[in-house]
């Protein structure tokens, strides 16, 4: 009966219901876009107003990604056990709280601490967005779903930092904060309203009024309904444990796809965070740092796109490595003109395009190593190993600024990790 259901939806076409579900989860990603790069769309106006200094600037980036891997590895598990549509709608309710109360902020501790919050709310909801999105999309749309819904992240940050680079200059930066937390608010409603629960929680963890509850979803989804449930022997999925991806032959890709995770997401967090802030350091106004940032995530839009498409015609390795090749080329020489308007911003958007290839390589590189009992444990363990990365990227961006390194130095400093990612991308065996 499980596959019957899996099935309907699988091969028929999608309904208006699932189309607005996969929406809602793309809408909330690039929500998502916005509030990770909030911190750095306003860096230059935090640290001018309570003196900051650069580690200190580095600490408030990094705390927005500590939280993201906080929430990924202790909020988002809840969900398995009261269901993905209530963890998404208490994350949103953190990331809310979070960014309303940071408009207030009255010192960088408070503001730190506030970035953790609206983090965990951001980390805990993601793998919950993946889930649905994929759940309702037909086999014909459903990596196109899945691509649009990452893509979100940038559009989201490119839409926000143009908002931001608007609201600064008229209200300063604590009205960014509070655009971001009333747009999150905005977004309960629909939730509520329009998102539906996960079918295979529905099916695998039967809460109450389970079979009313998928009945329901069925008929919005213009597919037949079930008269019981399936056995439950049937939908039970094994648990991988962590020790299960140094088993069967997967120990040396794990550890090289470990690698590759830690060091792109640790070249990508320092140019995505820091980017702005290091552009007005670098004699240039608040409004052109941020239009440095917007153009790097208008790359990413583009990168995104172009590598979901090339990678149904080319092997995923080969074109992993050519991204991150060319990431490394993008940032030896933004570093070298890191100085001059016109190439800074040409070499941004260049920059963005190869990184973000490089990230979404990944992701599509990663569940070809592993075989299905393994797949989930198997991205989630790499993703997690990544943030570890994310974290490091500003923090020490920040006592290196305070040492006295100058912006181009960073970047060619950066580069590194990407050219490591690439060597351990070329050693991975993909199914």
């Amino acid at each position: 009966m499980t596959d019957r259901i899996h099935e309907t939806i699988d091969t028929g076409p999608m309904s208006r219901f699932q189309v607005v579900a996969v929406l809602i989860c793309i809408t909330l990603n690039m929500l998502d876009g916005f509030d990770v790069l909030v911190m750095a769309f306003t860096a230059s106006d935090v640290a001018k107003e309570w003196g900051l200094s650069g580690a200190e600037v580095g600490i408030l980036l990094s705390a927005g990604l500590f939280g993201m891997a906080a929430g990924s590895m202790f909020l988002a598990p809840f969900a398995d056990r009261f269901g993905r549509r209530a963890l998404i709608l208490t994350c949103l309710i953190l990331i809310t709280v979070g960014m309303l109360l940071s408009s207030a902020a009255t010192g960088p501790k408070m503001l730190g601490a506030l970035r953790v919050l609206t983090g965990i709310g951001i980390g805990g909801m993601l793998a919950s967005l993946n889930v649905i999105t994929g759940e309702y999309s037909s086999n014909r749309w459903r990596s196109a779903a899945i691509s649009m819904q990452a893509t979100g992240y940038p559009i989201g940050a490119t839409i926000g930092g143009i908002i931001a680079a608007w609201l600064i200059v008229r209200f300063g930066w604590r009205s960014v904060f509070l655009f971001g937390g009333v747009v999150s608010a905005l977004m309960i409603p629909f939730v509520l309203s329009r998102l539906p629960e996960s079918l295979d929680f529905l099916l695998a963890r039967r809460p109450q009024g389970a079979l009313d509850k998928l009945n329901h979803l069925l008929r919005k989804m213009q597919r037949e309904t079930v008269t019981e449930l399936p056995r439950i022997e049937d939908v039970a999925v094994p648990h991988a444990r962590l020790v299960d991806l140094f088993r069967g032959g997967w120990a040396g890709s794990t550890l090289l796809i470990w690698t590759s995770f830690f060091m792109v997401m640790l070249g990508f967090y320092f140019v995505l965070s820091w980017t702005p802030r290091l552009l007005v350091a670098a004699g240039m106004s608040t409004q052109q740092g941020i239009t440095g940032g917007v153009l790097l995530n208008i790359g990413g839009i583009i990168g995104g796109s172009v590598f979901a498409w090339l990678s149904m015609k080319g092997p995923l390795k080969g074109l992993a490595s050519l991204s991150m090749l060319l990431t490394v080329v993008a940032l030896v020489a933004y570093g070298y003109f890191s100085g001059t308007l016109g190439f800074a911003f040409v070499l941004a958007l260049l920059s963005g395009i190869f990184i973000f290839a490089s990230m979404v390589s990944l992701y599509a590189i990663t569940p070809a190593l592993y075989p299905a009992a393994v797949r989930t444990t198997g991205m989630g363990w790499a993703i997690g190993v990544g943030r570890l990365g994310a974290i490091l990227a500003p923090l020490l961006a920040g006592v290196l600024v305070d040492g006295g390194w100058q912006a181009g130095q960073l970047y060619y400093l950066y580069a590194i990790p990407l050219a490591v990612a690439m060597l351990a991308v070329r050693g991975l065996r993909v199914r």
